[in-house]
């Protein structure tokens, strides 16, 4: 076991709770974990660290032993159960984080059997048959987007003309939302992702989402349409208002960041690797091994998984005791050795594995396949449409996302032709 400390405290309260600057912070490369966690990786699979905010807490950075804790009923997904973690929180998120009414349907901070309900529930709609009858609506969204880059252009932001409005538009029709509507829920939840916001811009950005999707909701109820809130409602009529309102931004907010972020810093690692972007041009039936590549290789869950010990857990030799804070790191686990052979390599062949991008467990992440659809429909109608893609400004102008919850780029400079 090693230690990682600093002794500093957060400046802002949403920064309380995480992992210090040097763990989390990309100094060299933009796709590489920190050199820090690198190092401490090298020292074993668990780790004694202090948080921002002066707490100590336990980092995992080992493959095995992170997929055996997310699978481990001992480790709550409830960061706030406690009342030494509640105490950490400005009177505003404290208050919020303890209103039922918030917390009813937040399926992803809740422990069975309270998130099996909810987990049911959503299984039903999320059906990989139902994923794969979306794939020629996925299609024409990524045909009909290049189709507008190409005749716009030479030159676009991959995230502003493709990565973004792509899994945006998908969700909204998933969903049931207006596209129309898409701008106010997008700057509504970068702000809620954002490390550095304060709590009052927190707190407004998430009661207008809770307001515009109350409306939303009563809409459904009186006439329901052929998408997924409709569905729920249906499914289970004792669903309140609370509930599919938390379900529905999750959803929103989750469906749309995570498969933007991963197109937009997939493409910008492609087009710094131009071996494994001409594997993929000269045989695009690839494309969806090097999906699941990209996912291992990138980790935009760059701060970890965050999980709070409910008794005392053997891991690796090391005890962690009740009520620790526990951080499972993605980036670490998905660069293991002993899982993946020669894990900084990006390699778009490697074959299929065990990669911890999608989380495992009960909290797996729900829209898995949905996800991959998007990747391949996006990466391959990429290939086809711009086989001479490049950045339009050196790589390291590229503006990348560290100040987010979601790790990415937060715009790509592209050109063609």
């Amino acid at each position: 076991m090693t230690t990682a400390s600093q002794d500093r405290r957060p400046s802002n309260p949403r920064t309380a709770l995480r992992l210090p600057r040097e763990l989390t912070d990309r100094e060299v490369s933009p796709f590489d974990p920190p050199a820090a966690l690198v190092r401490l990786s090298g020292d074993g699979p668990v780790h004694r660290v202090t948080m921002l905010d002066g707490d100590p807490a336990w980092l995992v950075t080992g493959h095995e032993e992170a997929r055996a804790l997310l699978a481990d009923p001992r480790l709550s997904s409830d960061r706030f159960r406690s009342e030494r973690m509640l105490a950490k929180l400005p009177p505003a998120l404290r208050a919020r984080m303890t209103d039922r009414r918030l917390r009813a349907g937040n399926f992803i901070t809740l422990d069975p059997p309270d998130h099996t309900r909810y987990r049911r529930l959503l299984t039903g709609q999320f059906t990989v048959r139902r994923m794969r009858q979306l794939t020629p609506r996925v299609e024409r969204i990524v045909t009909d987007h290049l189709a507008t880059m190409r005749a716009a252009g030479p030159g676009a932001d991959l995230v502003a003309a493709f990565a973004l409005p792509v899994p945006s538009l998908v969700i909204c029709e998933l969903l049931g939302v207006a596209y129309a509507d898409r701008a106010e829920f997008q700057e509504r939840s970068a702000t809620l992702l954002r490390l550095d916001a304060e709590v009052d811009d927190v707190v407004r950005a998430a009661e207008a989402l809770r307001a515009f999707m109350h409306g939303l909701i009563r809409a459904k109820r009186a006439e329901p349409a052929d998408d997924l809130l409709s569905g729920l409602i249906g499914a289970d009529p004792t669903l309140t208002d609370d509930e599919l309102v938390n379900i529905a931004n999750l959803l929103l907010v989750a469906g749309h960041e995570t498969t933007a972020n991963m197109l937009a810093l997939g493409t910008f690692a492609l087009l710094e690797h131009p071996d494994q972007l001409a594997a993929l041009r000269a045989d695009p039936s690839i494309v969806p091994g090097a999906v699941e590549e990209l996912l291992r290789y990138l980790s935009i869950i760059h701060l970890g998984i965050t999980r709070t010990a409910v008794e005392d857990v053997r891991v690796a030799g090391e005890v962690i005791p009740a009520d620790a804070t526990v951080v499972l790191s993605v980036a670490a686990g998905n660069r293991d050795p002993g899982v993946f052979p020669s894990p900084d390599e990006l390699d778009v062949t490697r074959p299929r594995g065990p990669h911890l991008a999608f989380g495992h467990g009960v909290h797996q992440c729900l829209g898995q396949q949905l996800a991959r659809v998007e990747m391949t429909t996006g990466f391959t109608g990429l290939l086809r449409e711009l086989p001479d893609l490049r950045l339009a400004v050196p790589p390291e102008e590229v503006p990348l996302r560290g100040d987010m919850l979601v790790y990415g780029v937060h715009s790509l400079p592209v050109t063609w032709g």
